[in-house]
């Protein structure tokens, strides 16, 4: 298996990695897929890794930080 870490994929191949995961980003489900991306943007643009944005997104629902938003299946307001 290849690695996911930003040292080690050039923007693209971390695209094709977000892609891949998300599955049909095409077909917006019931709108969440543009949060989604945006939620990895930081990991496309090198600036995080994945573990990171992972661990940032289960942390606020352990913690209780923030109610999310539920008109999005993230929380993440537009």
């Amino acid at each position: 298996m290849k690695s996911i870490l930003i040292e080690d994929t050039t923007r693209e191949e971390r695209e094709q990695i977000v892609a891949d995961s998300i599955g049909n980003i095409d077909g917006l489900c019931d709108g969440c897929s543009p949060g989604l991306i945006e939620m990895y943007q930081a990991y496309i643009d090198g600036r995080k890794e994945l573990r990171e944005i992972n661990m940032e997104f289960n942390a606020r629902y352990t913690r209780g930080a923030a109610e999310p938003d539920r008109s999005s299946c993230l929380g993440i307001t537009t």
